[in-house]
């Protein structure tokens, strides 16, 4: 059993929103109870929710038809509401804060927010768009990024977007799939000190969505930098425009689109997921007051970019009353200090990152809980990849020792999370705390039965409100099948590799696609990645399994500290670590050296690129990766050569 490192006082349980939804639900105060409750009982769970968390719009009688019915499930059929509407519903004084990488800080109220929304949806609604039609985002990290997200789904209209660091391709790939009506579109944006002008991309893109009928360009200051060709409006001259300053908000179904997300589309092209305004809301809701204890007047912080799942996640804490806290940058800016001197001087309460960014904080020498005033901190969450036992160690002793870690997993999937924390159980080392509330998560063996204490795929066996309607474009539904119901008959099968501990908690090893198979033993990659933290010459590493000789060997990529060079005897010190900590069919039969380790722009190592490197085959849509450059380093090593 993996050792308690954090527990709720009684009073935090006692306090928490959680507990005052056990007692309306007439439950004991114990998570297993009420996550029984919740995915035994799916009407008379999300009913709670809806009042509970304060929902603005009309619920209906009705919350669940054909509930036995994975796919063919519906929830809340008689409803109307408006997600921009339930995100505006608050008057707070800070709605909004951004700091920029290069120092820029704007600070926006409630009431700031509603007027510029307005004018943006007056500005929309001129130029044709209308309930369903298309609005795309091709935008930093800004505030204006979730004021005409905002005005979009005021509208019924539908939001997408992608971060400016995607190439031309890799947004046609996507906006191009979904006929946008209009383009929101940015001048540049700061990355680790430099600016990037985006205005020739955006010419680019607009001449090649025949669709567009409104491109507005926002300046990143505010003025514009750059100089685009295309014909447009600037975001200070929609400020300007006439309108009412009053916000139209179309109360619309629950299932109406809201998003369209994409898959990261390594291995082709990205699919289109469209989801729901209702099932987004609700699920948001669930998550931020239910989950992570989020109150108004609390300050929510998650890193992102505008083409993670995890923005659109952080941009919903406004329907808690909660203020938005956005950063736009290199998020190790200045050896890794920026978020902390953030966290310190804007008093966060829930600060969001990712697995990746602790590791490589626990390469530097940083104390965090010695150099910095990090007292309003209550809750750390992680996510993007798998957050290893040292990880949870190092926040514990060099950030906040008394902190509430959630590490959380999910996906663009669901716009959510299966598994993550919440406010009345333990933290042990290593774990996931559990099942998200509503979510009959599981772990399925090679026969499709639960198991416990050993790991399989992580599957959903019920339905649940952020299901995705299906993909853009996907007319008889079979993609949609394809990804998440194929493998199990009416159950959804996310593709994680993963265990159920007999304490409750769960352990993800990585994407299931990705998992090692030596000798038909499945072994998941994070299990080798966890050992790699313990290697102090390694800053990070990427791991594949190679075809040999009609088997599988497991090969390693490491990435050393500047100025190392993989020995022999380093090769050795690795394999014996990773021996004594694991199994012998965990050792890496061939180790390599590296000087960087492809990703996705949401921080993903992506194993499954480079394996095809590996084996020559081709590796579709590289425009998903952050640096898809580092591929190169993968192609011919003489190591990987047949004998």
């Amino acid at each position: 059993m993996n050792p308690v490192l954090w527990q709720p006082s009684a009073a935090q349980r006692a306090h928490s929103q959680l507990a005052v939804l056990a007692s309306a639900a007439e439950l004991p105060l114990d998570y297993a109870t009420i996550w029984r409750w919740s995915v035994d009982a799916p009407a008379a769970f999300w009913q709670q929710v809806w009042q509970s968390c304060g929902v603005v719009g009309e619920m209906g009688t009705t919350v669940l038809v054909d509930g036995h019915a994975m796919r063919g499930a519906r929830w809340f059929p008689e409803a109307r509401l408006n997600y921009a509407e339930n995100l505006l519903t608050y008057d707070i004084a800070e709605a909004i804060v951004f700091w920029g990488e290069d120092g820029t800080c704007r600070r926006y109220s409630s009431a700031a927010v509603r007027a510029e929304v307005a004018a943006a949806q007056h500005v929309l609604r001129q130029a044709g768009v209308g309930v369903g039609d298309r609005v795309a985002g091709y935008l930093p990290n800004l505030p204006e990024a979730v004021i005409y997200m905002l005005a979009t789904a005021a509208l019924g209209a539908v939001w997408s977007s992608a971060s400016p660091d995607f190439g031309v391709q890799g947004v046609l790939d996507r906006f191009g799939q979904i006929t946008p009506k209009a383009l929101i579109a940015a001048d540049g944006y700061w990355y680790n000190g430099t600016w990037h002008d985006t205005t020739a991309k955006v010419d680019q893109i607009v001449a090649q969505l025949p669709s567009l009928q409104l491109t507005v360009m926002v300046g990143y200051a505010g003025d514009m930098r750059g100089t685009c060709a295309v014909a447009h409006l600037t975001h200070q001259q929609v400020k300007a425009m006439n309108s009412q300053g009053v916000v139209d908000y179309a109360r619309l179904p629950f299932d109406h689109p809201l998003f369209i997300m994409y898959s990261s589309g390594t291995t082709g092209a990205p699919k289109c997921i469209v989801h729901c305004a209702g099932g987004t809301l609700l699920q948001h809701l669930k998550e931020h007051q239910l989950q992570c204890d989020v109150r108004p007047g609390e300050r929510v912080f998650y890193f992102t970019t505008c083409g993670w799942m995890m923005w659109n996640w952080l941009v919903s804490s406004l329907a808690s009353g909660a203020t938005l806290m956005l950063y736009d940058g290199n998020p190790s800016w200045r050896n890794a200090t920026m978020l902390f001197d953030y966290i310190a001087r804007e008093r966060i309460t829930l600060f969001g990152t990712s697995a990746k960014w602790i590791d490589t904080l626990m390469k530097l020498p940083h104390n965090p809980a010695r150099d910095y005033d990090l007292s309003s901190v209550r809750l750390i969450c992680s996510t993007g990849s798998v957050l290893v036992p040292e990880a949870f160690d190092f926040v514990y002793q060099q950030i906040k020792p008394d902190v509430h870690l959630a590490s959380i997993s999910g996906g663009t999937d669901i716009i959510s999370c299966f598994v993550l924390g919440n406010p009345l159980d333990v933290v042990r080392r290593g774990e996931i705390q559990g099942p998200g509330l509503g979510m009959a998560v599981a772990v399925f063996d090679d026969a499709g039965q639960a198991c416990v204490d050993q790991p399989g795929e992580l599957v959903c066996t019920r339905p649940f409100p952020s299901m995705p309607i299906g993909f853009w474009g996907d007319v008889d539904g079979q993609a949609y099948h394809q990804a998440y119901f194929a493998r199990y008959p009416h159950v959804w099968c996310h593709g994680d590799w993963a265990s159920q501990t007999s304490t409750g908690g769960v352990v993800i090893y990585g994407r299931s696609d990705a998992t090692l198979n030596p000798g038909g033993v499945r072994i998941g990659t994070a299990e080798i990645y966890q050992q790699l933290a313990g290697i102090d010459e390694v800053l990070e590493g990427v791991v594949i399994g190679q075809h040999w000789q009609n088997d599988v060997r497991i090969v390693l990529f490491v990435r050393l500290r500047e100025g190392l060079t993989l020995t022999d005897g380093l090769r050795e010190r690795i394999r014996r670590h990773i021996r004594a900590q694991t199994t012998p069919r965990h050792v890496p039969a061939v180790i390599v050296q590296v000087d960087d380790v492809p990703r996705t722009k949401s921080g993903k190592i992506v194993e499954l690129a480079v394996r095809a490197v590996v084996h020559n085959q081709p590796v579709r849509n590289r425009e998903a990766l952050a640096n898809p450059e580092a591929l190169a380093q993968y192609q011919h090593r003489p190591e990987l050569a047949d004998p």
